[in-house]
């Protein structure tokens, strides 16, 4: 599957990286803090495991929640993605966030949850959609993260997981489509479908997109 990023945008994003680095110590100092945080995990520390856990899971079940139909859903993917965490935390090599790399492994532990439900209820509330109908994700500006959480967990699943991955994530619909084992066409279709029930929700509490 490739990349979120091309071949032409690897090199100067590198540069940006050590530029963004030397500009600004105390990221390195972070980033040692970090690896510093892993190695005393992978011996086992009982205490820089819970210090990795609580450091962390506010962030991971804020992505979790995107991607599950309620919060005992999300609890029980926070916990099944730090399991996968700490087993493959070996293979952090602090080339990038620890953060950023949590970030993915949670992600995947999330679609592989969505992808369960996914083929049986792809089509769900196909008969509420409005085909004509667009969508400016600056209206859910407006809104309280719980309010936006609210009307996103509203979605038929297959439609609010191509939404967070395109619009929350920022992959393309290519790249979607190899994880969801679906077409590139079917990833545009949700997202637009996704679009319009968030706007029929918008304006049923008054909130206008145009």
């Amino acid at each position: 599957m490739p990349g979120r990023h091309g071949p032409k945008s690897f090199l100067p994003g590198i540069k940006k990286k050590i530029y963004f680095y030397l500009q600004n110590p105390n990221n390195l100092l972070f980033m040692d803090a970090e690896l510093d945080l892993v190695s005393r995990c992978l011996k086992r520390e009982a205490a820089s495991q819970k210090l990795l856990y609580q450091r962390y899971a506010p962030t991971m079940y804020g992505i979790c929640l995107r991607y599950a139909s309620n919060a005992d859903d999300a609890e029980d993917l926070l916990q099944e993605g730090f399991i996968r965490i700490f087993c493959k935390l070996h293979h952090f090599r602090g080339d990038g966030s620890l953060e950023g790399w949590m970030r993915r492994i949670m992600v995947t532990t999330a679609l592989n949850y969505c992808t369960a439900h996914i083929k049986n209820n792809l089509e769900v509330g196909l008969n509420e959609v409005v085909s004509s109908a667009t969508f400016s994700e600056d209206a859910l500006s407006i809104l309280t993260t719980e309010e936006m959480l609210r009307i996103i967990h509203e979605l038929p699943v297959g439609f609010r997981t191509v939404f967070n991955l395109f619009v929350v994530e920022g992959y393309s619909h290519y790249e979607i489509g190899e994880m969801l084992g679906i077409n590139e066409n079917t990833s545009k279709s949700h997202l637009h479908r996704a679009k319009v029930l968030i706007r029929k929700r918008l304006a049923a509490i008054g909130i206008s997109d145009k």
